[in-house]
């Protein structure tokens, strides 16, 4: 592979993706620049006469399947998926995840832990030692916003760690999730034990979900300028 444009290398692992599903699936399917390319390939299979159901971690997702003739349906009408594909911020070698540069980490947990199986597909870029390097999403409830932040600034020290926890904004105007919720992204740098900090920020009451996505993927399809290699 000689071309180092981005998104070339996202085509390429969503096209290795596509080789995973099978037709009659019930398949989760992401959200992010990675994911969408997923989708355009996944269409013209499906215009070709190729049979899944869908259920997209996000209005975005949906959207842009609906858009393209991929057909769709819910987590209430199709509670039990065979696999979802869908991208990560960060994928280390144990394929701990950071997830939720999009907003949509939620749903795509809550999609992700639906499924048999998680494949993820991303750049050579998102692949790192120590997870840490993008920021943390953690979201949040909107009511007792300032309480929640201080008792996240409590837990983090607690832990000995340090990092700047910022509100997202997108347009001049707070970001909201699609499920209505805040989102304050935590810069640390790195993580030294991602389940550590996992089980304090969900003690924590006004912490809806956080990124970091453990246990949940199978496996990890990155597109390099040297090729396509997967991470299991």
């Amino acid at each position: 592979m000689s071309s180092v444009d981005p998104r070339q290398l996202k085509i390429a692992a969503a096209a290795e993706a596509l080789t995973h599903v099978k037709s009659g699936m019930k398949l989760g399917i992401g959200t992010g620049s990675t994911a969408e390319e997923f989708v355009r390939l996944l269409a013209v299979k499906v215009a070709e006469g190729f049979e899944i159901i869908g259920v997209p971690t996000s209005e975005r997702t949906a959207a842009l399947c609906t858009e393209l003739g991929v057909p769709l349906t819910t987590l209430e009408e199709t509670p039990h998926l065979d696999l979802t594909i869908d991208g990560a911020d960060e994928v280390d070698g144990d394929l701990s995840l950071i997830k939720g540069g999009g907003g949509a980490l939620l749903r795509e947990k809550i999609v992700a832990a639906a499924s048999d199986a998680m494949i993820v597909i991303a750049d050579e870029s998102k692949v790192v030692d120590t997870l840490g390097r993008f920021p943390l999403p953690v979201e949040v409830n909107r009511f007792g916003l300032a309480a929640t932040k201080l008792a996240i600034e409590k837990a983090i020290a607690g832990l000995g760690l340090e990092a700047p926890l910022n509100l997202r904004m997108k347009d001049g105007e707070i970001f909201v999730t699609d499920g209505g919720h805040y989102i304050l992204d935590a810069s640390f740098g790195r993580i030294p034990d991602t389940k550590a900090l996992s089980d304090a920020l969900f003690a924590i009451p006004g912490v809806v979900e956080h990124g970091l996505f453990i246990g949940l993927a199978r496996a990890a399809i990155i597109a390099g300028t040297s090729g396509i290699r997967t991470l299991s």
